[in-house]
């Protein structure tokens, strides 16, 4: 359930929530009034009357002159949007409201749209988040007086517990963020509990993956300024003995343990996996002798281990190929000796060998997501001797996909950045595979083809990808899907004659297609943008369309 923030009675909600957090008093000292910001945008709420509605340029243009120019810029560097404007994928504000979900004693609050809360925080515990979202409602008022950044702060303060969080994460959404709402004047720490304000609109973040990197990448810094100040919390299970690795990207809860077998050969440990689960593992991570980017898109995450002089090393250990090249680029990153690493090497390889002999996958695939893992699974689906035709991410290309995408390329795989949901279907229509790997659209084409699908992010990204576990893994689930041809064309000829498209279903009378109502329609969008992008309504008179 939600916490509409502020509240004035806190007794009087019936709200359903899985923590004890409780109201606090609100302290007053060192006040930050809305005369120290910079003045609220109504720009924002122009256009078709509501703000979110007004089309990503205009919502740009009106960030950049409410103060936000440089976040932005920094956005634009960080998570280019070339050679397509932006994927098609969820919000992105969820890829970072779930990474501060997943840490302990953290609060998350947003300042959005109601709407666009209302689907966050659903699809949050649709995955399994038992924790209460916080919410800052705004009208138009409270938005263009600067009410609003007051409510914020008031929301803080309320929160601000130190027996019950160590941080409070807050969220821009679009309009917020459209409008120049400054979360930077908050106060980085509120009675010892540090407040991050984060700014993660559509607009300006491209995938929900890339949204992890903007909320991990500035705990990270900020927990760095800490670590430079003096002393800090250790981790929950003490400083390692050994070296340790610092693995950046969400994974399957039994990779890191596996990372961990291969290294200790090597005289090194597996470190905290970022992002987090908690605050204190920050510390640890910065503090680790090499960072390994097994997902290669933190960019934001990536600059705070160089500002803190961390080597970084791409790729990851899947398959035979990969988790050779890894051990070696690890270990010699950390001075290790030849010998050692290939003992290293030695002792792991043969069983991944193995598994990938013992669980082949046989038949033509394509494939596709919006995780930032898809290149390594590509890596596992060739090594288990898949023919697979296509490889397409929502993530942009970073010097830390290299390694795989020189991989794949030399095997003759085509390897597509920034994927457009248009071009992972038309591969699936190109090659015709025996199963499509793909996002939910991509997956409901290939079926309406009779053709065997797999959604990745559920069916695939969680799952263990590391070592011989992720060879035999990933087989058994791509082998089973591979099975359900004959099933597939079963039902494709069962129904066939019902019709397609608009004339799909069982009717006394079969539908007529009419494409010039979508013309027409067309044409108006058309005019609409124009108009939202000029201001010329030369294709309007009297408030109608000509």
């Amino acid at each position: 359930m939600n916490a509409h923030l502020p509240i004035k009675d806190p007794t009087a909600t019936s709200e359903v929530v899985y923590d004890n957090a409780a109201p606090v008093a609100i302290a007053t000292e060192g006040v930050v009034t809305t005369a120290d910001a910079p003045p609220v945008n109504a720009a924002a709420l122009q256009g078709d009357g509501a703000g979110c509605h007004a089309g990503k340029d205009e919502m740009l243009k009106a960030a950049k002159a409410a103060g936000k120019s440089e976040i932005l810029d920094q956005y634009a560097k960080d998570y280019p949007v070339g050679p397509h404007d932006q994927p098609q994928s969820m919000c992105p504000a969820f890829g970072s409201l779930r990474v501060g979900l997943r840490m302990r004693r953290t609060a998350t609050v947003l300042s959005g749209s109601a709407c666009c809360v209302y689907g966050l925080t659903f699809t949050s515990h649709f995955y399994g988040a038992r924790r209460t979202v916080g919410y800052v409602p705004f009208n138009s008022e409270t938005l263009v007086t600067g009410k609003l950044f007051e409510d914020i702060r008031e929301a803080v303060f309320k929160l601000a517990d130190p027996e019950l969080y160590d941080t409070i994460v807050i969220t821009n959404l679009c309009v917020p963020t459209a409008s120049g709402v400054p979360l930077r004047l908050l106060p980085k720490v509120i009675n010892g509990v540090r407040i991050i304000g984060i700014d993660v609109p559509g607009f300006g973040i491209p995938t929900h993956a890339e949204a992890k990197d903007v909320l991990a990448g500035a705990m990270l810094k900020y927990a760095r300024e800490e670590a430079e100040q003096g002393p800090v919390q250790t981790p929950r299970g003490g400083r390692s003995g050994k070296p340790t690795v610092t693995l950046v990207g969400e994974m399957f809860p039994v990779d890191p343990v596996t990372i961990g077998m291969m290294l200790e050969p090597m005289g090194l440990a597996a470190g905290p996996v970022v992002p987090t689960r908690e605050w204190r593992e920050l510390y640890a991570a910065l503090d680790g002798a090499v960072v390994a980017a097994i997902h290669p898109f933190y960019t934001a995450s990536f600059r705070e281990f160089e500002i803190a002089g961390r080597p970084i090393v791409g790729s990851a250990p899947v398959g035979y190929d990969g988790t050779a090249a890894w051990l070696d680029a690890i270990g010699r990153r950390c001075g290790i000796a030849a010998d050692t690493i290939a003992a290293a090497q030695n002792r792991i390889l043969p069983a991944i060998k193995g598994a990938l002999s013992a669980m082949p996958v046989k038949g033509r695939i394509t494939l596709s997501g919006y995780e930032g893992s898809e290149l390594l699974v590509a890596r596992l689906l060739v090594e288990s001797g898949a023919e697979l035709a296509y490889v397409g991410t929502a993530c942009p290309r970073t010097q830390w996909s290299d390694p795989d995408r020189e991989w794949l390329e030399a095997k003759g795989i085509r390897v597509q950045y920034r994927a457009s949901l248009e071009q992972d279907i038309a591969a699936v229509e190109e090659f015709k595979p025996d199963l499509a790997i793909g996002t939910t659209p991509v997956v409901q084409k290939a079926k309406q083809m009779a053709i065997p699908a797999l959604y990745f992010t559920n069916l695939i990204s969680a799952r263990p990808l590391m070592g011989p576990a992720g060879a035999g893994s990933l087989a058994t689930v791509v082998n089973a899907a591979l099975g359900n041809k004959a099933r597939f064309d079963t039902m494709k000829d069962f129904f066939a004659g019902v019709g397609e498209g608009y004339s799909a279903g069982v009717w006394d009378d079969v539908p007529k297609d009419r494409p010039e109502f979508r013309e027409k329609y067309r044409k108006q969008m058309a005019a609409l943008a124009k108009q939202r992008s000029t201001g010329d309504t030369s294709d309007y008179k009297n408030g109608k369309m000509i």
